[in-house]
């Protein structure tokens, strides 16, 4: 689903902004990496990295090390907050949000619904990319 989505866009104008979470976050990064675009990485909080599922580091490392560029938000503890402050400098760095969304609210301040709110809000395209079994 990503990466037919990725391969939408020229390669040579495409730099994707994520913050590299487990699952579509870091997906996305992939795929634009592997059609030849560009990350850059948006950090939401100093102990970001040390909040992920420890499975995952390995793949954050990986995809961090390929970035372009490296946006932090001056954040410390990995809170909701900060994950919503993360969103909100990625939305403020994109021309089109692309979100992996099934249509529910987020379960918690700062999920997909929040982000796709803020985006709208501010005038950046949305596009949703809608998972296997969600219901629109």
């Amino acid at each position: 689903m990503l990466g037919e989505a990725v391969r939408g866009y020229d390669a040579a104008g495409l730099t994707a902004v994520s913050c590299i979470a487990d699952g579509p976050d870091s997906w996305f990064a992939e795929a634009a990496l592997k059609h030849g675009g560009q990350l850059e990485v948006v950090v939401p909080a100093s102990e970001y990295r040390a909040s992920l599922p420890e499975w995952h580091r390995p793949v954050y490392d990986e995809l961090y090390a390929c970035a372009a560029d490296v946006h932090e938000t001056g954040m410390t503890e990995s809170t909701s907050e900060a994950h919503m402050a993360g969103s909100e400098a990625l939305v403020g760095l994109v021309d089109e949000l692309i979100a992996v969304w099934d249509g529910k609210p987020a379960w918690g301040y700062g999920g997909t619904a929040d982000v796709v709110a803020y985006a709208e809000r501010t005038g950046v395209p949305v596009r949703v990319l809608w998972p296997e079994g969600a219901t629109r």
